[in-house]
């Protein structure tokens, strides 16, 4: 009798290994190639968004060495554009987006993350969604928890969704599950991949 190793795979056992080497990998980058890399990470999203007319992006505030997107959307709201960011509820659930700029009062969340505490609520038309893993059909690892899986099965209409990370995320397969939602296109330091 023969026996396919595929069957032996414990995918959540592989996902809490690929995130935990993503971010692993990503925080112990020096900050001299996480700068480097970071400009070219823009370079090619200034090169995607400027594709849109301007819209309401969201994005996500920086969390354990993420890329850094403030400087582009700041650059992106004086050519019309608009943002926001999301905030996470007290409950599980989808959570929502408030509008952002940078004089917008900041309070950190339950996470430790950066959220606006007021402002009014809107939906992004397109979405920088970070990633510590991102596989090669555009299925995305974040921390776990689904925040953003639950919110997009909601979105109505879904924004154009953006995975931005760096190079050394990028994977095979990140043994997607049910719930997954896959990002529209994934930006690293290397370029620009549609799924």
């Amino acid at each position: 009798m023969v026996h396919s190793t595929d069957n032996l795979i414990d995918p959540v056992a592989q996902r809490s290994l690929l995130r935990r080497r993503g971010i692993a990998s990503r925080e112990a980058m020096p900050a001299e190639t996480h700068a480097l890399l970071s400009a070219h990470i823009e370079s090619h999203l200034d090169a995607e968004l400027l594709q849109h007319a301007p819209a309401m992006l969201g994005f996500c505030w920086p969390f354990r060495g993420e890329f850094d997107a403030r400087p582009l959307v700041t650059r992106l709201l004086g050519l019309g554009w608009q943002a926001c960011l999301p905030v996470v509820g007290e409950t599980i659930g989808p959570m929502v987006f408030r509008q952002w700029t940078p004089d917008t009062p900041m309070q950190a969340d339950k996470h430790g993350i950066a959220t606006p505490q007021q402002g009014a609520f809107v939906v992004p038309d397109i979405l920088l969604l970070p990633f510590n893993v991102i596989d090669a059909r555009g299925y995305r690892l974040g921390y776990g928890a689904g925040y953003f899986d639950r919110t997009l099965a909601v979105l109505d209409p879904r924004p154009f969704v953006i995975g931005v990370g760096f190079g050394l995320g990028v994977v095979a397969s990140v043994y997607p599950q049910p719930h997954d939602i896959p990002v529209n296109c994934r930006v690293t330091e290397t370029g620009i991949c549609h799924f």
